[in-house]
């Protein structure tokens, strides 16, 4: 049993780690904010706020895997909100149906919690269903040896620069994004995948969307939750997709009037935001033929010889 004195050394300890992290962070390079309230700093190849990179050094430091976990990875703005719905609803397809979810009355970032930021409040038995943005160079060693399934999901550079648009083209390309290099992000989890094929399972955001209960069944598969072929003669993986599909799931209330994490400063974020178009292909409404250009240029650069592209 933990006496006082043990849990006063360990405080301790916790605030002597977070005094160093600040003073390193304020030692990196800062680059610009993007129009957040926090600067991004670089650190490791990689462009984090510092909540974002506090959070992801101390999960490092204390998270804990179970080979039973499931991590959703991502870079922002690749639609980790569809793909979370997804995932939790087909998880839970035996304890809710579409009338009963948690999804009609929490954002899908509240359903399934983002290991950098909630790590610290997770429970002994805590849900398996977890995501990160972190970089997989920057995933606690546990996440690696654990065996635990590793979900990750890319999409087209454009469609991902459009859904920040708010945000400089410039900087975007010069990998000067949260979470970027987009690329280098997307990379290492695609050269991973290759490395772990039992382990991970690489999406892409173009061909989940073309056919999703195809892709819905793979993810069951691969998660050790199949769909029974009961459940496909009663097309529950259909009702799934359809719950989930950007149109429902931005349109409930919660999605269009809620903030997530309200009352945390910088964190406390609009729901709608996360939800934009959801659109394949948009980007040719708002990016001129030579900013197109350009972004396809350095894509390919950054993919050749990767066996990877977003065609």
């Amino acid at each position: 049993m933990e006496s006082h004195f043990d849990s006063h050394v360990e405080q301790d300890n916790e605030d002597e780690f977070q005094k160093s992290l600040k003073e390193m962070i304020s030692s990196l390079l800062k680059g610009n904010s993007w129009g957040l309230p926090d600067h991004l700093y670089h650190y490791q190849g990689f462009w984090l706020t510092p909540t974002f990179l506090q959070g992801v050094m101390l999960a490092q430091q204390q998270f804990e895997a179970q080979p039973t976990d499931i991590i959703l990875c991502s870079a922002p703005r690749t639609g980790t909100a569809w793909l979370k719905s997804l995932i939790f609803a087909t998880i839970t397809r035996t304890l809710y149906d579409d009338s009963t979810t948690p999804l009609l009355f929490k954002t899908p970032h509240d359903v399934v919690p983002f290991m950098e930021l909630d790590h610290a409040h997770f429970s002994a038995n805590r849900h398996p269903l977890l995501a990160t943005h972190a970089p997989y160079s920057f995933l606690p060693t546990s996440i690696i040896n654990s065996g635990c399934k590793i979900i990750y999901i890319c999409r087209d550079p454009k469609d991902t620069f459009v859904s920040m648009y708010h945000i400089s083209f410039e900087l975007f390309c010069e990998g000067i994004s949260w979470y970027g290099p987009y690329w280098d992000h997307v990379l290492r989890y695609w050269k991973a995948s290759l490395e772990h094929p039992n382990k991970f399972m690489f999406l892409k955001y173009e061909k989940m969307n073309e056919d999703t209960v195809l892709y819905l069944k793979k993810l069951a598969e691969f998660m050790g939750c199949p769909f029974s072929s009961e459940e496909q003669q009663k097309r529950m993986p259909e009702k799934i997709v359809k719950m989930c599909s950007f149109k429902n799931i931005s349109n409930l209330e919660v999605n269009k009037s809620g903030k997530h994490r309200e009352g945390q400063g910088n964190l406390e974020i609009e729901n709608k935001i996360y939800f934009r178009k959801g659109k394949v292909g948009d980007w040719k409404n708002d990016l001129t033929p030579e900013m197109s250009t350009q972004l396809d240029q350095i894509t390919q650069q950054k993919l050749s010889g990767s066996g990877l592209s977003f065609n």
